[in-house]
Parts: C-alpha cells; structure tokens; sequence
C-alpha cells in the first residue's frame, strides 16, 4: 500500500449543496447545547465530570479498559495498590484531561497552532504507553496502521511519508485559520487532515478528538470548550474508520462530512441533556443541601461535590477549603442523608472513599 499524500486545503471538491441541510441542523443543535452551558455559573466546575468521561472515552477508543469511577477513585487514593496495566490506562485518561487543561491556558496566549499541539502531545504521553515515541515532535520515520505484527505490505492504511508531514502540517495550519463557508464543515476536514497525515508516532487520534472543543471555543461557536465528541465516536467506532478509510481510499470527503456533522448534531443533544440533568441536579442540591447540612458553607459543599464526586475527606477538605471540623460535620451529615455514600470504607489509618452517585451517573449515561 502506497503513503497516503494529503490534498491540499481547501479542498475543492465539497459538495455544499449536498450538506445544507445538515450543516442548519448541526449549528443549530450546538448553539442549542451552547446556550445551555451559559446558563451554567460555572461550567469548568460544574461539567468537569464530563471532561473526565470524555477523556475515559477518547482513550478507550485507543485501547484502554479502565472506567471513569476508577479514575475518579485513583485519583482520590493513588496510593492504593492496583494492577500495574491498570494504573496506565488511568495516567492516560489524566493525562488527557490534563493536556485539555493546558489546552484552555494555552489559547489565551496564541491561537490554535502546531507549537500548541506540539506542547499538548507532550503531556499527553508524559510517562505512559508511547513515552518514547519523541512526545511533541513530529514523527521522522514511517509508521502505519494495521493488525498487531502485520508488515507494512499488510497495513489497513499507510499515512504520508516522514518528509511530507512537516508540509502537509503547515498547509494544516493555514487552513485553521482560513475563512471556510462553515466552520464545523471547516473542523470536520481539518480533524480528518490531521487523522490522516497522523503527524505523531503515537497520540493521533486523540489529539484529534481533542481538536474538536478548542476549534469550536477559538472560533467562537462555543463560549467554554466543554463540547465532547468522544461517545459517539466510540459507540460508532467502525462507521469512523471506514468513514476517514474511504477519504484515503476514494477521496469521499463529502461522505465523511456527513458523518462529522451528523455526529455533532447527536453529541449535541446528548451533551444537552446531560447538561440540563446535571443543572438540574445542582438546583435540586442548593435545596436540599442547605437544610441537610446546616451550615454556612453549602455552596463551597455543592461545588466541591460537583468539581470531584469521588474523594477522600482529606480531599473533600483541601479543594472545599472548608476548616476540617465544619467539612467532616457536612459529609457525616451528607451520608446521613443519603446524598453521598462509601465505595470504600474506612479502615484503621486508611480513609474512606466516597462517592456522589447521582452525579456520576447522569455522566455515564449513554443518553
């Protein structure tokens, strides 16, 4: 199988006319979804159980096994003894949320560019699977896809030869920053470009699922960049790689323009409803907590609870900034209603684990 050479953007071949229809859908549900984030008072608190399932995700369709819940529980107790293999998909699931993080504090600074990239590749694989694969560098040698131990002959797809990446990438470039018709048309090439010329030795795809939300927060089409694209991905994983296969294959852009806008407009109402429950669950909590808790510092609670739904006390405490006499009343007074609950109980000097369970699971839910 031969490199794949990247066309040069814009493309030419788009068929407008065909995606009218589609592209009025797709912005309408996203602003929809957007103008309930801004309803939100604080949505990077708030909606951080998201980012988290996002990250779970976008890394499971790379391979990894472990869940949001024990991330969340790794997180609260690292010091817990897991199974080495398990501890790696968690780094990289943090890594992911944390490069996304840095993603946020990067675009205040310089618009979304191959420097940034470089930079989040590198936290990316900070100390996980693919370490030494030259994090936040472009590849120098030739890699490919296929089935564990295949020759190159045998690959399902060949990206472009080690000399054409620096260019094709640099065309990338322009073109994030080129007025197109649409901008979500405009992600959905520029995400499959960068699938396609698969850049990096390793990190690839979610470095492009990671292009999704911080394009749509730099051009203004979403006021936060909590826009998370990973679910429908991974729930129609097959339908994604025929989808970019046959751009390589058939030079189909406009086929995989569909299916890039058709899952915006799922994701959308999706990420819509889950963020009215979880506003929804928030009110419902400044009712409640209030009067379970009775103490001054219910909000300081209610936010704590939302930003990290699984913790320890010592956690719940640091991050609530609560004094320790008052938090250690509100969380016996919390269980004591039955609004949080041990996953892990309390043995000798070691802490209990506890959980949040309603929020965790309006975030898991596939719908």
């Amino acid at each position: 199988m031969n490199p794949y050479e990247p066309v040069q953007l814009p493309l030419d071949g788009i068929n407008w006319a065909e995606h009218v229809q589609l592209i009025g859908k797709a912005n309408a549900a996203l602003a929809r979804y957007d103008g309930m984030v801004q309803s939100v008072v604080n949505p990077l608190v708030m909606l951080s159980p998201l980012m988290t399932q996002e990250a779970v995700l976008s890394s499971r369709i790379e391979g990894t096994q472990a869940s949001m819940e024990e991330v969340l529980e790794y997180e609260a107790a690292p010091d817990e003894a897991l199974e080495p293999s398990k501890i790696a998909d968690i780094q990289e699931i943090i890594n992911y949320r944390q490069a996304m993080g840095q993603a946020v504090e990067g675009l205040k600074r310089q618009p979304l560019c191959l420097n940034l990239l470089k930079e989040l590749h590198k936290t990316l694989l900070h100390s996980v699977r693919g370490m030494n694969k030259a994090p936040g560098e472009f590849r120098r040698i030739q890699n490919y896809i296929g089935s564990a131990g295949c020759k190159i002959e045998e690959a399902s797809f060949v990206p472009p030869s080690p000399e054409r990446v620096a260019p094709a990438m640099h065309d990338w470039e322009k073109y994030l920053h080129y007025e197109e018709k649409d901008r979500l048309v405009q992600l959905a090439v520029a995400k499959a470009q960068f699938e396609l010329i698969h850049p990096f030795l390793d990190g690839n795809g979610r470095m492009g699922r990671m292009l999704v939300p911080l394009f749509l927060f730099e051009k203004g089409l979403l006021s936060k960049p909590v826009f998370y694209l990973s679910a429908y991905l991974e729930a129609h994983r097959d339908i994604y790689y025929e989808r970019l296969q046959a751009i390589s294959r058939r030079n189909d852009w406009n086929g995989w323009i569909n299916f890039f806008l058709t899952a915006v407009v799922e994701q959308a109402i999706v990420n819509t409803d889950k963020t009215k429950e979880i506003l929804g669950l928030y009110e419902r909590m400044k009712q409640e907590i209030p009067k379970v808790i009775r103490s001054q510092y219910g909000i300081q609670a209610i936010d704590t609870l939302f930003d990290r739904p699984i913790f320890q006390s010592t956690d719940f405490i640091r991050r609530s900034q609560i004094p320790k006499e008052s938090a250690m009343r509100i969380i016996n007074a919390l269980k004591g209603a039955a609004l949080i609950r041990d996953i892990r109980p309390g043995k000798g000097r070691r802490a209990a684990i506890m959980i949040f369970p309603e929020l965790i699971t309006i975030t898991e839910r596939g719908r």
